[in-house]
């Protein structure tokens, strides 16, 4: 059994560090990722933000994914689930373009908060079935 880093030891300072750098590197990826995204597909009042629902979903099913195939692998998943992750899904524009999608288009708001949370309880109910079978022999 491994144990995770902690502030107790100078090893534990180190270990610490060295899965926040990996944080900190991932979550550039990702925040990068998802800004080229929005720049590619950008929304207009009253339109569904796909980039949004695109990579909100997208990030489920990936993290599904990460922690059914490599539930133990922490550096893998400080970098991949926490850093990359972390900052290519964004909780705080989908519930931004909710609330502007609720005065311009009340039906396209409901619509696209139940794909968001429907959509993505899915795709991670999927990526934890899909890794683990890929994980185990």
């Amino acid at each position: 059994m491994t144990r995770e880093p902690s502030l107790g030891s100078p090893v534990g300072l180190v270990g610490l560090l060295g899965l926040a750098g990996l944080v900190a590197v991932g979550g550039v990826i990702g925040s990068l990722a998802r800004f080229g995204l929005v720049l590619a597909l950008p929304v207009r009042s009253g339109e569904l933000p796909v980039a949004t629902l695109l990579v909100n979903l997208s990030g489920c099913l990936a993290l599904g994914l990460l922690v059914g195939a490599r539930p133990d692998a922490s550096r893998l998943r400080a970098f991949v689930g926490t850093g990359v992750l972390g900052g290519f899904t964004t909780f705080s524009a989908f519930a931004l373009e909710t609330d502007r999608l609720l005065a311009d288009a009340p039906a396209w708001a409901v619509g696209y908060l139940a794909l968001s949370v429907l959509g993505g309880l899915g795709g991670a109910a999927l990526g934890l079935r899909l890794g683990a079978r890929w994980a185990s022999p």
